[in-house]
């Protein structure tokens, strides 16, 4: 038997879109060579959570829970669930939330999916791309630098439009980015308008005021909104700074377990009105048949009185907080005079450099760094939509805290080491 070569391979353009060289799969290649390569590398551009000793306890008792009781076993491991995943799990999560924040919720505003990146490529692709009538829309992204696992989601060629932010320069050598409302323009091409919240990159929470200044913008347009709360609000809650959880029946809210320290569990938590559930769970059946048990099952022991928001408050969010400051620390530290400002870590797990006036690119910055044994993210990729060719795309770099502090101080110090050679060369 014989086999042909990937250049002899004939694909559709479904096929070719989504088996070019996208940015999120050559940058998982290049770190899983880098690796292997040199297996003491030092790791700073993933965004794998990091180990947190109490909360793997509490997942240790979960499973052994489950193992121990045969109808729970025989559920985690013998059924399929159902399109909108397990009922008595939707019908868990709505009541928290009812009491917790007073949204009219039920299971039929809830569907799960195997990871937030999954329920993206439906969500994007049932709201954006070619409309039966002959119109196309788009996914409106209001603020980046955005999340770079959207970038290559759309079934179809350009399908983002994004908005450039407003900087604010902030004391003590931090900077903010903001939503520009007086650049965002609502167009009828705008199939749904998405935030991270955390952002992924940058650690940014968009303000309470800024959210629903967009709410109602999509309301008004009547387009939906959707909210990445991978890293936030109610859970994981790997918050900094002050931000409500927000949902109305225009809001699609997409939850995750990954950051909790569960990311192999692939378990998403889509929260939207009854319709675009019901067209979520169909599209989801088509493309998966059925979520996996393991994520499930592990939840409806977190969710129990409430206690995975406890754990969240109590437990993630302290961890993270300590390594953020030990990271923002560290960095300041070795960055000395360097002309090199940190977005405001105000959520998520990573810190977002920006090298003002960089001479050379960050893709560059990216390779003389790994050419040392550090791995970072350069920030070009994080800008999907935005088709200007803005200079800030290139000065900037994401660094993740989540190894041990001592990893993350020889990484900061070789980082700033190489920047140094970099300003000098100039």
């Amino acid at each position: 038997m014989t086999s042909s070569s990937s250049s002899s391979l004939s694909l559709s353009r479904f096929g070719q879109k989504l088996c070019t060289d996208a940015g999120i799969v050559t940058l998982m290649d290049d770190m899983g060579d880098a690796l292997r390569v040199n297996p003491d590398m030092i790791f700073m551009g993933g965004g794998n959570p990091a180990r947190i000793p109490a909360m793997e306890q509490v997942f240790e008792e979960a499973l052994h829970a489950t193992l121990d009781d045969a109808r729970e076993a025989h559920q985690l491991l013998g059924v399929y669930q159902p399109p909108q995943g397990d009922a008595e799990l939707l019908d868990t999560i709505a009541e928290l939330l009812t009491r917790e924040y007073g949204w009219p919720i039920s299971r039929a505003n809830i569907a799960l999916s195997n990871g937030s990146q999954s329920a993206f490529f439906v969500l994007f692709n049932l709201l954006a791309g070619e409309y039966p009538d002959g119109s196309k829309k788009r996914i409106q992204l209001p603020l980046t630098p955005e999340y770079l696992g959207y970038s290559d989601l759309g079934i179809c060629e350009d399908f983002f439009t994004a908005t450039r932010p407003s900087i604010e320069l902030l004391a003590d050598g931090f900077f903010k980015y903001h939503v520009d409302f007086s650049q965002l323009t609502i167009t009828a091409e705008t199939g749904a308008l998405c935030v991270s919240r955390p952002t992924n990159p940058t650690g940014n929470v968009i303000s309470d005021e800024e959210l629903l200044k967009l709410d109602e913008l999509a309301r008004a347009h009547k387009v939906p909104f959707i909210v990445d709360g991978a890293y936030g609000t109610p859970f994981p809650n790997i918050l900094f700074s002050n931000a409500q959880p927000h949902w109305n029946d225009n809001t699609i809210l997409v939850l995750s377990l990954s950051k909790l320290g569960l990311p192999g569990a692939r378990t998403g938590i889509v929260i939207a009105n009854p319709d675009m559930i019901n067209a979520f769970a169909k599209a989801n059946t088509i493309l998966s048949l059925a979520t996996g048990n393991f994520g499930p099952t592990l939840a409806r022991h977190l969710l129990a009185d409430g206690k995975i928001l406890q754990l969240s408050r109590e437990v993630v969010a302290p961890f993270y907080r300590a390594r953020m400051e030990h990271a923002v620390a560290t960095f300041k530290q070795h960055l000395g005079d360097l002309p090199c400002l940190i977005h405001k870590p105000e959520g998520a797990i990573f810190l977002w450099l920006w090298c003002k006036n960089l001479p050379v690119s960050n893709e560059e910055l990216y390779q003389r760094l790994k050419a040392r044994g550090v791995l970072v993210v350069s920030g070009h990729h994080f800008f999907p939509g935005l088709e200007e060719d803005w200079q800030h795309k290139h000065e900037c770099i994401r660094v993740t805290y989540c190894q041990d502090p001592k990893i993350v101080e020889q990484g900061a110090q070789i980082i700033a080491d190489e920047l140094r050679r970099i300003y000098q060369e100039k």
